[in-house]
């Protein structure tokens, strides 16, 4: 299949239609959202006899881009600022991450007010501060005593923002009871069926908790979020937590689905129970300290990834840095580190390459480096091609 709108249609086959049209929708809005929207022609796409498939294996993502880190309280309470998507995450070269990364770098220039060669500059940054930090083997946190620029202001936003704040954004008072606001934007009403599922699952799980008051079910929606995920089961729900009204909390619950990269896999993977246990595990792995309540569950003969529910608005806001060179310049040096970083935390687990290769491989020839810049480069031109293939056949049904 060459055609890149029969690529897409075969890939989201058997997802929810409404929030499919949803999807395509918002891949067509501009080619970054695209590019958010079509992991998998990437992997598809991915040159199995690239030198880049030499590099060390290490846990990765699977799916970075610059949508997909963000600010959130670990299950310390404290506030940290990371890669916080893990649903292609898997046990890959690390070269994989860097060149999603580098090709988003570029496709979102128009994005970011910024020219071709200042996104190629910004590739560089990337990967001479990713190599640099890899080089040092020294495994940090991204929090309040060293984060600077946009990451700063989203971990101060995350600290300053008050519960009932949050709640109240997401929910309404009736009848002496908060519920949660179902808007068609953020959430559409969940079924009856739906309701007593999650609730039932949510009942089973919670008597292996230490507080199982905690995860009474006040409330359930259907949640609307992301891009490339859309379509996917996912809820939203509304807890007893600490106490209502006030002290409730909501949490997000998403179906997982096998990672785009699998069918492009080489190496042994970790014998996973199912797909919701590949991506938490992975996440506490490169993480090391995870967002509160994250845990893989099962509904139905289905697993899901359960988690307190972050705000989209902690996400970084590339509008924000329309323009703002130096602000995007800091941000890359920070996801240069948190990448690096969490490929050294998660280094010597299962079936990934120790530290001292990835140091090694930092410190080798920079081949690596080049060969990543000119394969970024001609697949950004794709990514832009396939995204006008897109739009047409959109137009043209």
């Amino acid at each position: 299949m060459n055609d890149v709108f029969t690529r897409i249609q075969a890939f989201n086959q058997g997802r929810d239609p409404y929030l499919i049209q949803l999807k395509y929708r918002a891949m067509q809005s501009d080619v970054f959202a695209f590019l958010r929207g079509t992991c998998h022609l990437f992997y598809q796409d991915w040159p199995s006899a690239s030198p880049l498939n030499a590099a060390p294996v290490t846990c990765i993502c699977g799916d970075l881009h610059l949508q997909n880190l963000g600010s959130y309280k670990g299950d310390n309470r404290l506030v940290y600022f990371n890669i916080n998507d893990f649903d292609e995450a898997a046990l890959a070269p690390c070269t994989w991450d860097l060149a999603r990364f580098l090709t988003c770098l570029l496709v979102a220039a128009p994005d970011l007010g910024i020219s071709g060669a200042k996104a190629l500059a910004l590739c560089k940054l990337f990967l001479a501060v990713y190599a640099k930090t890899l080089t040092r083997g020294r495994v940090r946190y991204l929090d309040n005593d060293n984060a600077v620029g946009p990451a700063r202001a989203l971990l101060f936003q995350v600290q300053k923002r008050a519960r009932t704040d949050f709640l109240n954004a997401h929910t309404q008072h009736a009848d002496g009871a908060r519920h949660l606001l179902v808007n068609g934007k953020q959430a559409d009403p969940a079924t009856a069926a739906e309701r007593d599922a999650v609730t039932a699952l949510m009942q089973k799980w919670s008597a292996t908790q230490l507080n199982p008051q905690f995860y009474t079910v006040l409330d359930v929606a259907r949640r609307i979020a992301g891009v490339g995920s859309l379509g996917v089961e996912r809820y939203m729900l509304l807890v007893e937590g600490k106490g209502s009204p006030d002290r409730n909390y909501l949490l997000d619950l998403k179906a997982e689905t096998d990672s785009s990269l699998q069918p492009y896999l080489t190496g042994e993977q970790p014998h996973w129970s199912n797909q919701a246990e590949r991506a938490v595990t992975i996440q506490r792995w490169v993480q090391g300290i995870p967002p509160a309540l994250l845990a893989p569950v099962e509904l139905g003969g289905k697993y899901y990834a359960l988690r307190e529910l972050q705000p989209i608005e902690d996400k970084v806001n590339l509008a924000l840095l329309r323009g703002k060179y130096h602000r995007l310049e800091q941000l890359v040096t920070v996801i240069a580190q948190l990448v690096a970083w969490g490929q050294l935390r998660s280094a010597g687990r299962q079936n990934t390459a120790d530290a001292p290769a990835l140091m090694n491989f930092a410190c080798a020839s920079s081949d690596w480096r080049a060969e990543l810049l000119s394969y970024a480069r001609s697949y950004a031109a794709q990514i832009n091609a396939d995204y006008q293939a897109f739009c047409a056949a959109l137009k043209a049904r």
